[in-house]
């Protein structure tokens, strides 16, 4: 984004000339490990504290064009514009959060003045990590290695391109000055992973031209692992909710006054213990096909919307997201159903001396007596239900994620895994409860054999034979199970997989 150099040396930015040699415009004030102080950002910009006075008001007074003594989001967005940023990428709104610590929609000069001094003490510690041979600059393969400690894959290529974009006067090495530049107004949390998704955003953004993105830039150096660690996390965590997910389907396809308590008695009393668990094994074995073809097609699909939009392929927008990930969950739905379809017929079938019937004998009936298409029973009502759920799910959780940055976190920093994992817990069990008559609808499909005189013929019977006789309450039987389930699922998930994480060195 070489346009936006100019803006930047027009609001007071300092330059360093071309002809100096890498000993004298690299400065490191930190030799060891300890806490970091405006005096080291001073010491490593060569500033004064004058100076950097000077250079913090001028900005502020680049962004105040009006001279109204304070910043609101349309100055904000003009400023960010006449830096030449791109609209899609100038986060004027995130600015506005960040800076605006009373929360009245406005930026004084002392709101702003602290933005800049907590900004700068950031950047600083993570050009210092970066840094490690603490010479004062950040060295290509400095860079390289610390993205390769993130899990980002990037080839000479990128990196060149990266270092080039940030290094203002063309010497091959990376100044705390050029880094600052680079991301001073970037709001978000300065993490190696952030910096690095910021420059995907950024400095391959041509003025005027579609963003273009390189082949495979967004590659994870230990993708496998993060799949393996993902797969083990939902294994235990439907392992350890499947006596809530037996009980669910028990009551989803009774059609007779359904209560939990009764249920729970009728399935100990008819297989014991056990039986709680009936089905899990096969429930557990789909996760991973499941997660992989959905995470391939996502892939595939992103790639397809991208070309066909003429947008950057990482980052179609939230439409473009919902769209690829509603058609690659309907991919994956439909490639493991016939699993889905057996575990439902495993948990509802009726026990026979205290013992479920054979997965591979159960299968066998279901192929001779109903043939192949008795597999895909209630697959329609499934797919309708992921678009909406996962249009539910995303609103949900933006929401509740941006209303954690106005009420709790009060540095309107980005919010950490807890917060997150509450927030998608909620708007998880929100879009569930929205689409769950369509899981019921589902699962009465699956638990009844074709050739059985009361089958139903197709989803709408389904729907108006249920309306009848049970009224709108029998499209929500299951639900208390299934909402009781979320939590514990949720925080199971997150758990194994940050310790798998910790097992596997990601």
């Amino acid at each position: 984004m070489s346009g936006a150099k100019p803006a930047a040396d027009h609001v007071g930015f300092p330059t360093t000339a071309d002809t100096n040699p890498r000993a004298d415009v690299c400065c490191n004030p930190v030799k060891k490990s300890g806490p970091i102080t405006m005096d080291h950002v001073l010491l490593a910009l060569r500033e004064t504290k004058e100076e950097r006075e000077l250079r913090i008001r001028s900005l502020f007074n680049f962004f105040d064009s009006a001279n109204l003594g304070y910043l609101d989001y349309a100055q904000i967005e003009a400023g960010l514009s006449a830096l030449q940023i791109p609209p899609e990428y100038k986060y004027a709104k995130d600015l506005l959060k960040v800076c605006d610590a009373d929360r009245d929609g406005r930026v004084n000069y002392h709101e702003f003045r602290q933005y800049m001094d907590d900004k700068e003490l950031e950047l600083y510690r993570i050009f210092q990590a970066i840094d490690v041979e603490h010479n004062g600059c950040i060295l290509p393969e400095e860079l390289w290695e610390a993205l390769v400690k993130a899990g980002i894959e990037m080839d000479d290529e990128e990196l060149a391109h990266f270092v080039e974009h940030v290094d203002k006067d063309n010497n091959g090495i990376i100044t705390f000055e050029e880094w600052r530049d680079f991301l001073l107004l970037y709001p978000h949390e300065a993490t190696i992973e952030n910096i690095y998704h910021h420059w995907e955003r950024v400095c391959l953004v041509d003025i005027g031209e579609q963003a273009v993105i390189p082949e495979g830039i967004s590659k994870h150096v230990h993708r496998s692992r993060y799949f393996i660690a993902g797969a083990i996390a939902g294994a235990a965590s439907r392992t350890a909710t499947a006596p809530l997910d037996r009980l669910k389907v028990v009551l989803q396809v009774q059609t007779s006054r359904a209560s939990v308590v009764p249920a729970i008695r009728k399935i100990f009393k008819e297989d014991g213990f056990l039986g709680f668990f009936r089905g899990n094994g096969i429930n557990v074995v789909k996760v991973a096909p499941e997660s992989a073809i959905k995470f391939f097609t996502y892939e595939l699909l992103k790639n397809v919307i991208g070309e066909t939009m003429g947008e950057n392929k990482d980052d179609i927008g939230t439409a473009g997201r919902l769209l690829a990930g509603g058609m690659a969950g309907a991919v994956a739905q439909t490639a493991i159903y016939p699993l889905d379809l057996v575990k439902t017929r495993l948990q509802t079938c009726v026990s026979e001396a205290g013992k479920g019937p054979k997965l591979g004998i159960l299968t066998k009936e279901i192929l001779t007596h109903e043939g192949p298409r008795a597999f895909y029973k209630g697959l329609l009502p499934s797919i309708l239900g992921i678009v909406p759920y996962a249009g539910i799910d995303l609103a949900a959780y933006e929401t509740l994620k941006d209303m954690s940055k106005t009420y709790f976190l009060h540095d309107n920093s980005d919010p950490g895994p807890l917060i997150q994992l509450g927030c998608g817990t909620v708007s998880g069990a929100l879009g569930a409860t929205c689409v769950y008559p369509l899981q019921v609808i589902r699962t009465r499909m699956q638990a009844q054999r074709s050739n059985s005189a009361e089958a139903y013929r197709g989803m709408s019977d389904v729907f108006w034979r249920t309306l009848q006789r049970e009224g709108y309450r029998g499209f929500y039987k299951g639900l208390f199970p299934n909402l009781l389930k979320v939590v514990p699922a949720a925080s199971i998930t997150y758990m194994v997989y940050e310790a798998m994480k910790k097992r596997l060195d990601l």
